[in-house]
């Protein structure tokens, strides 16, 4: 097993700015054995920092999601169902290909102008006013209306949903995660079930539960239920943290800030600098060796399991020149914000939309837009990375 670094003392530097951390990391090598503290206790994992191994990783098919194959069964699989994050080929490509049939480039596209819509609504709202949590105001209501528009769930009550969703991706502690796992996965049969009884609908999960193969293979109803979670919570949380991120690294980069608004064509490389620089997802979600395999030279045992550190990699100096520099200009082509590999990012198409609509349109109708006191705490949790708060003014 060799020599395992004790993370656990650094769990308050991991949560504020774990850039440094990992910098100290890679200069010792691109993966690690690490003790990390968790909500549920301290826990032992590989993790990979390095560019190079972390983009291999990903699409390493030695490196399993469906712990089940180990005898264990997770919490968010036994109450949700079995979704794409916690499964293999071939069942993954089987859930992936039925969904991917719904969620297609032209219906993305076609939502556009309900985002820009929605957008301009909440900046009507929130431009009333002198000063706001951009987070409250904006980064969170966008993408859970459009989110919950796209599946067909109705105008539940957003607040409660937040507070859930949040509890499910980032939580204070092993039983809030379950709380609000269980609370989750009783509303989505709830709404699956109404869904079924009133017929055909335009919206997402009305197609999913209708979805048929050319085999006649359909979703059941626990796959149904899993996809609308994942959908629901990536779908959502992800993007928040994105037009957080993006306003944030713009507002304390003015330089770069200025260019952007010199040149708004800038703004697609501004979403895309913000991926890689101070991405939504911290590091991947779970894999394990499902057979005996290196990586750089380290001997990972089978079902050992290995966490791939996004936020690591994507400040390899390795692959980016000067990469803690926050630059709209960078080529950022190969950046792993979305993954890489068969569990690439399904929304990737709708949450860069999102990201561009929400601040481009932002810094357009809010020219004199900056920070009014210190952004709020960063998210508990190895898993996202974006502030709780992020007070504004214009």
């Amino acid at each position: 097993m060799g020599h395992v670094i004790d993370l656990t003392r650094s769990a308050d530097a991991l949560r504020r700015d774990p850039h440094p951390v990992y910098a100290r990391l890679r200069e010792q090598g691109p993966v690690h054995r690490v003790r990390l503290a968790m909500p549920g206790g301290e826990w032992e994992t590989w993790l990979v920092v390095g560019y190079e191994e972390a983009r291999a990783a990903l699409a390493d098919r030695r490196l399993a999601k469906d712990v089940a194959k180990l005898g264990a069964a997770p919490l968010d699989e036994q109450l949700i169902g079995k979704y794409l994050l916690v499964a293999d080929p071939p069942q993954h490509t089987r859930l992936r290909g039925l969904v991917a049939r719904a969620f297609t480039t032209r219906r993305v596209e076609g939502l556009r102008p309900r985002i820009q819509q929605i957008t301009d609504g909440l900046l009507d709202e929130m431009l009333s006013h002198g000063s706001a949590d951009l987070m409250d105001r904006l980064a969170y209501p966008l993408p859970i209306t459009v989110i919950c528009e796209l599946l067909g769930i109705p105008e539940m009550d957003r607040a409660e949903f937040r507070r859930i969703s949040t509890d499910v991706v980032a939580p204070a502690d092993a039983d809030a995660e379950h709380t609000a796992t269980v609370r989750l996965a009783d509303y989505l049969t709830e709404l699956i079930e109404d869904k079924r009884r009133a017929g055909p609908t335009d919206d997402l999960l009305g197609d999913l539960i209708r979805t048929t193969a050319e085999d006649g293979d359909r979703l059941s109803a626990r796959e149904l239920r899993g996809l609308a979670f994942l959908l629901l919570v990536a779908g959502h949380e992800t993007t928040v943290n994105l037009i957080g991120n993006g306003v944030l690294a713009l507002l304390t980069h003015p330089d770069q800030l200025a260019a952007l608004r010199a040149d708004m064509t800038l703004l697609d490389g501004a979403v895309e600098e913000t991926l890689r620089w101070e991405g939504p997802v911290e590091n991947a979600t779970y894999r394990y060796a499902a057979e005996p395999l290196e990586i750089a030279g380290s001997r990972i045992g089978r079902g050992e399991d290995v966490l791939v550190g996004l936020t690591a990699a994507q400040r390899d100096g390795a692959r980016y020149a000067d990469p803690d520099r926050f630059d709209i200009r960078r080529d950022t082509r190969g950046h792993l914000a979305f993954g890489h590999g068969i569990h690439y990012c399904l929304g990737a198409p709708l949450a860069r939309l999102e990201g561009r609509i929400a601040i481009g349109t932002l810094l357009e109708r809010a020219p004199g837009l900056a920070l009014a006191g210190e952004p709020g705490e960063w998210l508990p949790g190895m898993l996202m990375r974006g502030v709780r708060s992020l007070p504004v003014r214009w």
